[in-house]
């Protein structure tokens, strides 16, 4: 039987890719960190997927099992063995799980006959495939440095499956449980493979990869962002009611608007397909049913406010495109806001605009420069967000 390896046993790790990999006939080895996820799979071999929309369905996930992500070699001898590997671990964490990959490569290429070894990155980060392989590298033998080259792809990966965080009674009731929307699809870039392109349910190799990554990021990520920003300043404890909210629902339309114009002047994708995307990604927030929280889905300001990411990202790319990016400079303002105090990343946020100001925020965090078309943007934004009454 196929093998396929996969680090991190979270929601995204068993409430998709376990999903994908067990309706392919694979037998799934997770590593991870927690003990009680990796003791729970290791003696249960198996666990549920609840399907949740209109309608529940439960998927029992079988063949799989677990390693500990601290015993190096148990991970070594899993990767030698393995058909396709993958993460899932968040981007701060490729770093340490690069040692582990690196000594499985080793061993696997100790004979050089081995067939090649294909790890799809499951990151919220473009070129997450060339950042995670030079992490390995810095760990790797150079004697196996033409196995590397030659037979280990990178495959960054788009993730647009919805998955929330358990409730504590969710947790308790089953730690092995993960709810997930309907929505199943992984594409991927097609030229990041070594060898022949595996055979995976659901998986979509796309030759044109890079407008994909941009798609998901600059409207899916950036829709799902400004309807949790300004959720949050409603007052909305989950996406469903943000979204339900009229003016939460109107600037969440006007923002995607103006990221799908740049998107297909920057990518000649089409706008009518482009349209039908952002749509249903509205239709899928509507999903009560998910429980999906404004709270994970604004957490981490900082990040979400970088200079390439969801929302100074696309915002810089309707600039270079010619578009002007009014909605998406309100809900920038809007995220600079964000200071619940359970959040360190909020509160480091907030103790930055405090001392230094917004100009602060756009320098340090942003990167724009707040005399900039783009930081203008901004600032207007927040004068309209005092004007109008969405945050006191």
């Amino acid at each position: 039987m196929r093998k396929a390896v996969h680090f991190g046993a979270g929601n995204i790790g068993r409430g998709f890719l376990g999903q994908l990999y067990f309706e392919s006939g694979y037998e799934i080895v997770f590593v991870d960190v927690v003990d009680e996820i990796v003791t729970a799979l290791r003696q249960r071999r198996e666990y549920p997927i609840r399907i949740v929309e209109d309608k529940e369905e439960t998927i029992l996930v079988r063949r799989v099992t677990a390693v500990h992500g601290t015993d190096l070699e148990a991970v070594a001898r899993a990767l030698a063995e393995a058909d396709l590997a993958s993460t899932a671990v968040g981007v701060n964490v490729l770093p340490h799980i690069a040692p582990s990959l690196a000594r499985g490569i080793e061993r696997r290429f100790r004979d050089h006959a081995a067939p090649p070894l294909n790890i799809i990155v499951c990151e919220n980060l473009i070129n997450a495939g060339p950042y995670l392989r030079d992490r390995v590298l810095e760990h790797l033998d150079p004697a196996y440095l033409p196995d590397f080259r030659e037979k280990v792809g990178f495959v960054e990966a788009s993730i647009g499956r919805m998955v929330p965080v358990m409730t504590a009674a969710q947790r308790a009731d089953d730690p092995l449980l993960v709810c997930v929307e309907p929505y199943c699809e992984l594409p991927v870039d097609a030229n990041g493979f070594k060898g022949l392109i595996p055979e995976l349910q659901h998986m979509k190799p796309l030759p044109n990869f890079r407008a994909y990554v941009e798609r998901k990021l600059f409207v899916h990520n950036l829709s799902h962002a400004v309807t949790a920003y300004l959720g949050y300043l409603r007052g909305h404890e989950y996406i469903w009611q943000a979204i339900r909210d009229d003016r939460v629902r109107a600037e969440v339309d006007a923002a995607t608007a103006e990221s799908c114009r740049a998107l297909a002047r920057k990518h000649g994708l089409d706008p009518v397909g482009l349209d039908a995307h952002r749509a249903d990604l509205i239709r899928r927030y509507h999903n009560r049913a998910l429980g999906d929280q404004v709270a994970r889905v604004a957490r981490d300001p900082l990040r979400k406010l970088g200079p390439d990411d969801r929302l100074a990202g696309s915002a810089r790319m309707c600039i270079e495109n010619g578009v002007e990016p009014v909605h998406i400079g309100f809900a920038v303002a809007a995220a600079m806001l964000y200071d619940p105090p359970d959040d360190p990343a909020a509160q480091a946020l907030q103790r930055l605009r405090k001392t230094q100001g917004v100009e602060g925020v756009l320098h340090e965090v942003c990167r724009i420069a707040p005399d900039s078309p783009l930081g203008t943007f901004v600032k207007m934004g927040l004068q309209r967000l005092q004007r109008e009454g969405w945050k006191a």
